[in-house]
């Protein structure tokens, strides 16, 4: 019986022919929008667990400014001073600084803006390597006691920053000063990382006339709980400072506050634009509903028949919400096709822009999810046509003109 009202809900289909396409068409955008969404979402938030993950949770970060001052450029800068306040602080391992700043590079008689940051070159290194997930590809890392001796990112390394390739044993003029390019790196997948150059702490602060870091970094020790080490830190600072409680002029966050932080960013806005694609689905089913009234009207005279010869107001029924429910159906397996090449296509641009961590993901309960409701809700639409057609009278179908 199933099978007979299938074949029945498959030929109204097909007689309606472009006008179950149109019909077809909201659903399938908000399918095709979902999946997407969905599918990058799920990538984005896979790859950032990852990126916290291989950084470490026991990180804490110290940065300038408590505030929107910081945006400015009126936070009180954290420095030298503060990094030897926090090494000293209980359930401290060890501590580094950053120094970056955008300067002059040239190369070759090409000159570019990019990205130069001063590397401590004691133990305060190693975290700030495995933040930044730095691998040199050529050459050597930078040293203690080497100066005017620089890395460079991938990009810089392969061309993609100067018309020529920087190679290791060139010279490269950092704000007039010559630096001799010891290293590259691999590829970082974040393309200001990936062109940008390193050189020593001590010689950044010198060119660049600072001893202000962009940010200090600290791992708590084995054992401790980075949470309660952060604020010790705080504790220390504002001691340092004379600050009371809440009067602070920098920021402490742990690794697990920023994971959590950007967590909840994600999910506002994939919440935001899926309630978009909702009322893409919305649309979608008042035009089933729409078309469905139509082909009950269309119909008539053929439902006066079936009901002549013995079918009942359920058949009827069975009749009309399964053919919405293929409607939608057939929406959402377009959409889903639709939606994982956008989600593809998106992840293959974001790639050519040297942004590596960024892959699409999709289950397959997604996608069968996806369209077992795009089928619950072509056959929610036809639902109100179908009892319509159901209480036909047989005599009053077979006289409609």
């Amino acid at each position: 019986m199933l099978a007979d009202y299938t074949r029945l809900a498959l030929t109204g289909i097909k007689q309606k022919g472009i006008r179950s396409l149109l019909t077809m068409m909201g659903i399938f955008i908000g399918i095709a929008m979902v999946v997407s969404l969905i599918s990058l979402g799920e990538g984005l938030q896979n790859a950032m667990l990852e990126q916290f993950e291989m950084m470490g949770t026991n990180v804490i970060m110290v940065m300038p400014g408590a505030g929107i001052e910081s945006m400015f450029g009126s936070a009180v800068p954290v420095t030298e001073h503060d990094v030897d306040v926090i090494k000293k602080t209980r359930g401290v391992d060890v501590v580094g600084g950053l120094v970056t700043k955008i300067a002059k590079v040239e190369y070759k008689d090409e000159i570019k803006y990019s990205w130069v940051s001063g590397f401590p070159q004691d133990e305060g290194r190693k975290i700030i390597e495995d933040m930044q997930q730095m691998k040199i590809e050529t050459g050597r890392d930078l040293r203690e006691g080497d100066k005017y001796k620089a890395i460079v990112g991938y990009m810089m390394a392969h061309g993609d920053v100067f018309e020529k390739e920087v190679n290791v044993g060139d010279n490269i003029m950092i704000n007039d000063q010559e630096f001799e390019v010891v290293g590259s790196l691999e590829r970082i997948g974040n393309p200001d990382d990936d062109s940008s150059a390193l050189i020593p702490l001590e010689t950044a602060k010198e060119l660049f006339e600072t001893d202000e870091y962009i940010m200090i970094m600290a791992r708590a020790k084995d054992g401790f709980d980075s949470e309660v080490v952060a604020e010790n830190i705080k504790e220390e600072l504002r001691e340092d400072r004379d600050l009371e409680e809440g009067d602070e002029n920098f920021a402490v966050q742990t690794m697990e506050q920023m994971k959590d932080s950007y967590m909840v960013v994600i999910d506002l806005v994939r919440i935001f634009l899926i309630g978009l694609a909702a009322i893409s689905l919305l649309v979608g089913g008042v035009g089933i509903m729409n078309t469905m009234y139509t082909s009950v009207i269309e119909r008539t005279n053929e439902i006066g028949v079936m009901k002549a010869i013995g079918a009942k107001n359920s058949d009827i029924m069975s009749i009309f919400l399964i053919e919405s429910g293929i409607l939608g159906a057939v929406g959402g397996i377009i959409g889903c096709a639709i939606g994982l090449s956008i989600s593809k296509s998106v992840e293959l641009a974001v790639k050519s822009q040297g942004i590596e961590y960024l892959v699409a993901s999709t289950s397959p309960v997604i996608i069968f999810g996806a369209i077992a409701f795009a089928f619950v809700v072509g056959a929610l639409s036809g639902a109100l046509p179908a009892r319509q057609a159901a209480k036909l009278k047989p005599v009053d179908a077979l006289r409609y003109e």
